[in-house]
């Protein structure tokens, strides 16, 4: 949905939406004042960081995350114009190994990056991604995100980053898209907090997970059901597709659908306010919110 249209929210839309991402192309003045108007609603401005994946020479076919040139400096400019939260996303894919080098090239750029960003008074969100491509077993992906998280802990600490000072934003620990049997969201709970406690210090003060092109209801119940018990820190979510994809075939670019749109926008988010707190309940969820959104190589 055009970034305008969420400046139309009505007022109950900061109960469940409480951050909206930029990308680094924001030299409109469009752009500025969507970015003021959403500041006086009580939203948070994020900024995207990366310069975009590339060919990681030496791997199996892997990918590495540029940008890291001139970001003290774009930081800088962009806590002036009001961003206080910055995004680094990088890439690890299970059926590419994924290699040691992958690994620790993902890893190192989000710490650089993380120290960059609060130097420069943003709170970095760490990212790095483990695709859903594959046909592994959930304790395949299990192992490979204790390995991934190990290594950015060791090199955010290596770059004396404020782990009090970070959120992250982790995938959950998932069997691959291709595997021939799903787990239930009581399975992926156990796996995805049984690598956090393994992995994440209780420093940290928020998990927000990304969906990684689980359905819109997969999404919901899964963190519902990672917030039936107490957890060391506070476990939310920071979707993309599981939170537009009802909203973007509602609205199709419509002007006379932007409402409609929103009250799709509303429910999904009230929907995954209420499973960050365990509170949810699937019942009368409609079926386009449980259609999976997996794109084998999907890239943005």
């Amino acid at each position: 949905m055009a970034c305008a249209s969420f400046t139309k929210l009505n007022a109950a839309s900061s109960q469940w939406i409480g951050q909206q991402p930029f990308t680094q192309r924001r030299g409109s003045s469009t752009t500025r004042r969507v970015s003021v108007s959403i500041r006086a609603k009580a939203y948070t401005d994020e900024l995207v960081q990366t310069a975009g994946l590339v060919p990681l020479p030496g791997s199996n076919n892997e990918s590495w995350c540029q940008g890291l040139d001139g970001l003290a400096s774009r930081s800088a400019e962009y806590y002036k114009q009001g961003a206080r939260f910055a995004k680094w996303r990088t890439v690890v894919s299970i059926p590419s190994g994924p290699s040691a080098l992958a690994v620790k090239e993902a890893a190192w750029g989000l710490a650089r990056y993380a120290a960059i960003s609060q130097d420069n008074g943003l709170v970095p969100i760490v990212e790095p991604e483990i695709l859903l491509d594959g046909d592994h077993p959930i304790e395949r992906t299990l192992e490979v995100a204790e390995k991934v998280w190990s290594e950015v802990f060791y090199y955010l600490a290596q770059n004396n980053v404020l782990f009090e000072g970070i959120l992250l934003k982790p995938s959950m620990v998932t069997p691959g898209a291709e595997h021939k049997e799903k787990a239930s969201p009581q399975t992926i709970a156990k796996y995805t907090l049984t690598m956090l406690k393994r992995r994440v210090p209780p420093a940290v003060p928020g998990i927000m997970f990304l969906s990684g092109g689980q359905s819109e209801a997969e999404a919901t119940l899964n963190l519902n059901a990672m917030n039936q018990s107490p957890n060391p820190w506070h476990v939310s979510f920071s979707y993309a597709r599981a939170l537009q994809n009802s909203v973007l075939k509602t609205w199709q670019g419509r002007p006379e659908s932007i409402e409609a749109a929103q009250k799709a926008l509303l429910v999904r988010a009230k929907a995954n306010s209420l499973a960050q707190l365990g509170k949810y309940s699937a019942e009368g969820e409609n079926e386009e919110a449980k259609k999976g959104m997996f794109v084998k190589g999907y890239t943005y």
